[in-house]
């Protein structure tokens, strides 16, 4: 692919931002140059997978669970708004799963603040170990720090799809799941403390790891003892207008069949436009501590906008990321993907 200088250079991407060579240092994104760097995988349209039928996936279903989040205010921790969306959740996992965990614990911010957290998981066919996991984080940024009006970089954003939009597909995957028997296991995960991470110029000193703490918890303390996986498959921003998802570094050096597997099922319902095959650059989400702590094979279906001057979506951190930007066709793109890697690997 072209090159990406801007994403490359940027020390102000996802979640702080600090490039340092090869080592990553409290930062979200970074190239890590040469850090697991491969070439795109070989994306195989015409495979020999089984045929199966595949269920529909709803946009407008799952474009009502992301309006239905965004309604609550900012799901800031410690927030009413936050609460509520918490209690919502679950309670739309509890229509659809009989198995649901409600995983809390506590987790200390880069300001020295002590908030609790709420990972919601809902299971399907909990005594089967041959399992895969989908994520996404559910809380949205305190902070709109890369707005373009200085005055709103204290003010919290609505993240309709910066956290909503993945959730509002995994919710919509869990009505299908409940209505189209599988004997896969299945784990609908939703990360909290994603999004608290500390801004490029925050007042304090600089402090390492503080995105991603809700899977940092369950990486560590997992919902159910002794949790395993065969792979996931984190979403991040994957609801905006056209967006294109490209082959995460991270994801390649981890988890490269997996990255081969789900890019192949876009292939072959017809989304290559949204599934490009070619690289981008590491970015430190959620993903990297599974990886890492829990050693889980997991990649990250992230935008990642050429054309935007931090390499994401364009209204990424900012108070218009609202649901003015949700597009349901890309909601189409990416749940009907899902469907089709859940189904397919039966």
């Amino acid at each position: 692919m072209a090159p990406i200088g801007a994403f490359n250079q940027k020390s102000s991407m996802k979640n702080s931002i600090s490039l340092i060579s090869i080592v990553i240092v409290f930062v979200f994104i970074t190239s890590c140059n040469g850090c697991g760097k491969k070439d795109p995988v070989n994306v195989v349209v015409n495979d020999t997978i089984p045929k199966v039928t595949v269920p529909d996936f709803n946009a407008d279903s799952a474009y009502s669970f992301i309006q239905r989040q965004v309604d609550f205010g900012p799901r800031v921790m410690g927030s009413k708004a936050h609460e509520n969306c918490a209690i919502y959740l679950t309670e739309q996992f509890r229509k659809y799963s009989n198995d649901i965990t409600v995983q809390q614990g506590s987790v200390q911010t880069f300001d020295g603040k002590t908030f609790p957290i709420k990972n919601i998981v809902a299971s399907f066919n909990p005594s089967n170990a041959n399992r895969i996991f989908i994520c996404s984080h559910w809380d949205s940024r305190p902070f709109a720090d890369y707005d373009p009006d200085e005055k709103n970089h204290t003010k919290a954003i609505d993240g309709a799809n910066d956290g909503a939009s993945g959730v509002g597909i995994i919710i919509e995957i869990a009505r299908i799941l409940s209505a189209n028997k599988i004997t896969l296991g299945v784990d609908l995960i939703l990360f909290d403390a994603e999004d608290y991470g500390q801004p490029e110029k925050s007042s304090f000193p600089p402090k390492e790891d503080t995105w991603a703490l809700g899977s940092q918890y369950w990486s560590k303390k997992p919902h159910k003892e002794n949790y395993n996986a065969r792979f996931g498959i984190l979403l991040d921003m994957v609801g905006a207008a056209n967006a294109t998802f490209y082959m995460e570094g991270f994801s390649q050096y981890y988890a490269p069949d997996v990255v081969r597997k789900v890019w192949s099922a876009a292939a072959r319902s017809g989304y290559s436009d949204f599934f490009i095959n070619e690289n981008s650059n590491e970015i430190t989400d959620d993903h990297y501590y599974i990886n890492n702590i829990i050693k889980i094979p997991t990649i990250d279906i992230i935008q990642h906008d050429m054309s935007s001057p931090t390499g994401f979506y364009k209204n990424w951190h900012t108070t218009h990321d609202d649901l003015k930007g949700i597009d349901k066709a890309t909601l189409k793109a990416v749940g009907q993907t899902l469907l089709r890697v859940i189904f397919e690997e039966q």
